[in-house]
């Protein structure tokens, strides 16, 4: 996958607190923005629609 993006609530300085997406119409991939080169991990696109949602619902405080 060659389209991430990194996440708009990426934390202070210079954002390499937070995740990088990357999508395609099956599946949503995710990774460190600090160690991009590492582990990513893909997850079919309804599970992850499911996963935010309820991140959503039930917010950090």
């Amino acid at each position: 996958m060659d389209n991430w993006r990194k996440s708009s609530y990426s934390g202070e300085g210079d954002g390499n607190s937070c995740v990088e997406i990357a999508n395609t119409p099956t599946h949503v991939a995710v990774r460190d923005t600090k160690t991009p080169s590492r582990a990513t991990l893909t997850f079919p696109a309804p599970a992850f629609t499911t996963f935010i949602e309820a991140l959503m619902q039930h917010p950090h405080p």
